[in-house]
């Protein structure tokens, strides 16, 4: 498990009508987990959010769960995420979608990549992976707001599924209170100049598949 603390300084006056965020980042090693949730926190960060957030890892580089507990607000003293208390479900991986969808509050939205990756337990004949109706009944047994992007598809047709983690941040920048030309420059900072445009694209088509599917469900 890995902590990351922001400093305890004074977060400033302008961030007094900030509200509280408890995100939930999850997928499977190689998704790049680890790296959307860091965007998230250096975003929030330079919007005046005060952050903590923790990893776990389990098995990552063999296609094990990853998770990543994301909190912002205008002051944050844990960076753990209690159950029932989730605002947003941020799925990679649809089955690491209904294995969290415990923390999820009544009431909080899910955004669930749809693609699988069946864990070893399943290759080896040992369990069997879920149906999606499954699937989304586990979501909605705790909310309503389950949207299913069609990400990985989306990033094989820019030429780079690598950019799949970015994708999904701009599907869940629509929901954010993050401007998004902060989200744009927190994107751009962090990738090197030969990869920088097509992420900030994958971002941008991310932003664009979640108002379709939030048009289709209205």
């Amino acid at each position: 498990m890995r902590t990351v603390m922001s400093p305890e300084g004074d977060i400033g006056m302008s961030n007094a009508k900030m509200e509280k965020i408890n995100l939930l980042v999850t997928g499977v090693g190689g998704q790049g987990v680890v790296l959307a949730s860091d965007i998230i926190g250096e975003t929030a960060l330079a919007a005046g959010y005060d952050v903590k957030k923790t990893d776990t890892l389990g098995m990552a580089q063999r296609g094990g769960s990853v998770l990543s507990h994301v909190r912002l607000a205008p002051r944050v003293w844990s960076p753990l995420i209690k159950d029932g208390t989730v605002d947003l479900l941020l799925a990679l991986e649809k089955l690491e979608a209904a294995r969290w969808s415990h923390f999820l509050r009544p009431g909080g939205i899910a955004i669930v990549n749809n693609y699988e990756q069946p864990p070893l337990s399943v290759s080896l004949g040992q369990e069997k992976y879920p149906g999606d109706g499954a699937i989304a009944a586990a979501l909605k047994r705790r909310t309503d707001q389950v949207y299913f992007v069609d990400g990985t598809v989306r990033v094989k047709e820019l030429g780079n599924v690598r950019t799949l983690n970015i994708f999904m941040l701009g599907c869940f920048s629509v929901f954010s209170p993050l401007d998004v030309e902060t989200w744009r420059e927190s994107i751009a900072r962090r990738m090197p100049e030969n990869i920088r445009e097509i992420n900030l694209t994958a971002f941008e088509t991310g932003r664009k598949e979640i108002e379709g599917v939030r048009i289709g469900k209205s």
